[in-house]
């Protein structure tokens, strides 16, 4: 049994769940459409060019939250996943995961983006083991503060070590699926690293190094 991991935006998906949510709070007038609008497109311009500031963005994706109890969040994103996330899943995505599955391979998702927004798109996706940023939850309550590691660039390494050590895996036989170049630090060290959709620097790196860039579209 090898283990095979997926990024989620991009990837799995034909956009950025992270993105796409903040949209969704815009068009139900949770926010200010114009600042935070302007704010969410430019942390995911930053995040493209591999510039992006994740703590102050996590700050930013989590203080809507704490305006809502957790059912009323859960409500909130049966809404999200109808109008920002069925239109945007991938058959091919879903075909990947049922041939992995069916070699017996371990199947798990790893994302920069939080629990909140990523949790129910992977288990609609059947992946029950997820690695996200974190959101601090104090009395049933999202505080609008994150809380560990960010799931980001070289803290997806550190969340995953330790998730092999608690979970006594290893990379051996091990893939790694994602779309960007925020992506490289986990993908160097994988077995099978893959190139899905990619951007022009992660595509020109695969190129560089023989890895396999396939499409989900």
């Amino acid at each position: 049994m090898s283990l095979a991991i997926f990024d989620l935006d991009n990837t799995l998906i034909a956009g950025d769940s992270d993105h796409a949510w903040g949209e969704f709070l815009i068009d139900q007038n949770i926010v200010d459409s114009g600042q935070f609008q302007r704010a969410n497109d430019q942390f995911y311009a930053d995040y493209v060019a591999g510039t992006l500031d994740i703590d102050a963005y996590l700050r930013f994706a989590l203080t809507p939250l704490a305006q809502f109890s957790l059912p009323e969040l859960a409500q909130l994103h049966q809404s999200f996943f109808t109008a920002k996330i069925a239109p945007i899943m991938l058959p091919k995505a879903e075909a990947l995961i049922t041939e992995h599955r069916a070699k017996g391979d371990r199947i798990l998702i790893i994302t920069a983006t939080n629990r909140f927004v990523t949790e129910p798109i992977a288990k609609a996706l059947g992946i029950h083991e997820m690695l996200a940023s974190e959101g601090e939850i104090v009395n049933e309550r999202y505080t609008g503060q994150p809380t560990g590691t960010p799931c980001f660039q070289h803290g997806k390494v550190t969340r995953l070590t330790q998730w092999l050590k608690d979970n006594n895996e290893d990379l051996e036989g091990s893939y790694f699926y994602s779309d960007s170049v925020n992506d490289l630090p986990l993908l160097e060290r994988v077995q099978y690293p893959i190139a899905v959709d990619p951007d022009e620097r992660l595509k020109q790196i695969a190129q560089q190094r023989s890895w396999p860039i396939v499409s989900l579209r």
